[in-house]
């Protein structure tokens, strides 16, 4: 069963590169007391993502922070090497670059996706959500991997 509005966010750790290795971020601690934005792709470098998803959350960036969000994290069941990888090849500074390496965090939320069809072994399913103090307020999940609609930039930059 998915997370819903509503709902606390559950604890987990995600990976995120800092000093030049991978540190854990609680989820906890990531959503306490902020206003968070996160969104998820299927993977890091693969067309949809870099193409089109991350890039628009790079490129609409600080209008989301100035409709009062503290943290913009990107969330892909990778490592944190690729992850910050990732981020730097799209300059995506103004984000938190979030590895599930396992895709521990996606399964909590009831979010993974069963990508094995395509080699890639359990991912996330595309979504987007705002989180305030540790509680969802939106979630907007594609009906499809390969849809960016309801988990865009745009989109949750309208809803704000």
């Amino acid at each position: 069963m998915s997370i819903k509005e509503g709902d606390r966010i559950p604890q987990g750790q995600l990976m995120v590169m800092e000093d030049g290795g991978p540190k854990p971020v609680d989820t906890q601690a990531l959503f306490a007391g902020k206003k968070v934005v996160l969104f998820a792709v299927p993977g890091a470098f693969t067309p949809g993502c870099s193409i089109t998803h991350l890039p628009g959350y790079v490129k609409h960036a600080e209008a989301i922070k100035a409709k009062g969000v503290d943290s913009i994290v990107c969330m892909s069941v990778n490592d944190a090497f690729v992850m910050d990888a990732w981020g730097k090849a799209h300059d995506a500074s103004q984000l938190i670059m979030a590895a599930d390496g396992s895709g521990e965090f996606a399964k909590a939320l009831g979010l993974a996706l069963d990508a094995s069809g395509f080699g890639m072994g359990t991912r996330s399913q595309r979504f987007s959500m705002l989180v305030e103090d540790g509680v969802l307020k939106r979630l907007n999940v594609e009906d499809s991997p390969a849809s960016i609609q309801a988990s865009s930039a745009e989109t949750m930059l309208a809803a704000l």
